[in-house]
């Protein structure tokens, strides 16, 4: 599976327009993640508000990395042994994966295209391939 010049551009264009929002969006993100799957919860011992920062942080940094994939593979695989020490299982990747969507549909409107969305599924499942090949074998 691979990425586009074309889908990373609008998955980078529509990231700008989440970050102004950025507190809302994580908001949205863990209560439809928790909606998804309530065993979740668990895993999640900070302040959620402290959380939804790192997260949004984090898809900062996928977002911009995807020009260089190469570069973003070790960040991923680093992402992914603190993920398994937090507790979190290959499965819980379908419920991230889908709450994160339903974050970008409901963040940005009109402007989540079918196009749109098909480059963000390619994103996580580049994401979430990535990370669970390094760690969750």
């Amino acid at each position: 599976m691979s990425l586009t010049a074309h889908q990373i551009r609008i998955v980078q264009e529509s990231f700008t327009k989440v970050e102004p929002i950025a507190e809302k969006a994580a908001d949205i993100f863990y209560t439809t993640l928790f909606e998804y799957d309530p065993t979740l919860r668990p895993l999640f011992k900070a302040n959620l508000k402290d959380q939804g920062k790192k997260l949004m942080s984090t898809l900062k940094v996928a977002v911009n990395g995807l020009n260089d994939l190469d570069k973003l593979v070790p960040v991923l695989q680093g992402l992914a042994e603190r993920h398994v020490k937090y507790g979190v299982k290959a499965k819980d990747f379908t419920p991230v994966g889908n709450a994160l969507l339903h974050t970008l549909k409901t963040g940005l409107g009109p402007a989540f295209t079918p196009e749109l969305r098909e480059a963000w599924v390619t994103v996580i499942h580049i994401v979430a391939n990535t990370m669970k090949a390094h760690s969750f074998s």
